[in-house]
């Protein structure tokens, strides 16, 4: 039995390819934890109360940015929270703008006033919000524009 030689050194195997990219997965949450962060994309929205105006909109932000991707809730949730901040932070600025350009006719008051009790509003409503969030229901806020779908 005659053997073939061989022919030569093997050409180089072709070297390994690297995987293609995929985003990474969606991290499983406990329901705790869920419940815990959908509640505070609510409760973030009280920062206005230590920087005014735009507190309201900054916390619900950086919430819903930060834990979005990691579970739907999370995401449903700062979406409203988000939509109603904004909506809110609009209608106290045209209520509070309207006021102080009618305030000589002292119907100005009565926007002022309604501007008051938009913001006590959303500060109210982020709270509500927040405990049906740890009680794991969905909240929807009345009067919001979606911005945010």
């Amino acid at each position: 039995m005659e053997t073939e030689p061989s022919p030569g050194p093997s050409p180089d195997p072709e070297p390994p390819r690297a995987a293609p990219y995929s985003p990474p997965a969606a991290t499983t949450m406990l329901e705790k934890d869920v419940r815990m962060w959908c509640m505070l994309c609510h409760l973030s929205a009280l920062a206005g109360l230590l920087l005014p105006y735009l507190g309201t909109v900054i916390g619900p932000l950086v919430v819903w940015l930060l834990k979005r991707n990691e579970h739907p809730d999370i995401d449903a949730h700062g979406k409203d929270s988000l939509n109603f901040q904004i909506s809110a932070l609009i209608y106290a600025f045209v209520l509070a703008a309207i006021g102080g350009m009618t305030l000589f006719i002292l119907i100005g008051i009565l926007f002022l006033f309604g501007a008051f009790v938009v913001g006590l509003g959303a500060v109210i409503y982020a709270v509500i919000g927040a405990v049906r969030a740890s009680n794991g229901q969905p909240h929807k806020y009345p009067f919001t524009i979606r911005f945010l779908t």
